[in-house]
């Protein structure tokens, strides 16, 4: 799946949007290496995000989390 990026987005906001848990970073961030270090999008970015399964989403999560 495609995202365009809005100005503010960041990771955890994408996330919230795409898979309703803010927590869940990690796969967008692996799927879009090249824009890991971004803190704030600008517009129009296109991000990738990837179907993840999220019945298991503790695995996605940081370990301090799980």
């Amino acid at each position: 799946m495609e995202y365009i990026t809005s100005t503010g987005d960041t990771f955890d906001t994408i996330a919230y949007r795409m898979y309703s848990d803010s927590e869940l970073i990690k796969p967008i961030i692996e799927a879009n290496p090249d824009y890991s270090d971004v803190v704030v999008f600008d517009h129009g970015t296109k991000l990738t995000i990837p179907d993840i399964d999220t019945t298991n989403d503790s695995a996605y999560l940081p370990p301090w989390r799980k």
